[in-house]
C-alpha cells in the first residue's frame, strides 16, 4: 500500500466506520522514536525536501526532519529564518 521509503510502510491498518457509516481502511498512529540529530539553522526560502536531500541524498525522506521535531505540521519547521532545529544523522 505504501513505498517502501514512506513513513506509514510496515504500519498495520485497521479498518473503521466514518461518520456516514462507510467502512474504510486507515493507517494506525505511529510512535515516533527518540531521533537524535544536529541543531541547524532555518535559512530564507528553505524547504524540507531540500534540507533531506543534502542530507540524505533523497527528498522524500524530508518526513525524518519532522519527526524529529514537535510541530504538527511539518512545513511550519522552515517558515520562520533564523530558526534552530534538528536535522537527523544519516
Amino acid at each position: 500500500m505504501f513505498l517502501k521509503n514512506s513513513r506509514y510502510y510496515g504500519i498495520p491498518t485497521v479498518v473503521t466506520t466514518d461518520l456516514t457509516g462507510r467502512e474504510v481502511q486507515a493507517v494506525m498512529l505511529r510512535r515516533l522514536p527518540a531521533t537524535p540529530g544536529e541543531r541547524s539553522v532555518v535559512h530564507d526560502h528553505d524547504q524540507l525536501d531540500v534540507m533531506a536531500y543534502r542530507r540524505f541524498r533523497d527528498g522524500t525522506r524530508f518526513w525524518h526532519i519532522a519527526d524529529a521535531n514537535s510541530e504538527l505540521e511539518a512545513n511550519t519547521l522552515v517558515r520562520r529564518s533564523g530558526r534552530a532545529i534538528d536535522v537527523p544523522v544519516k
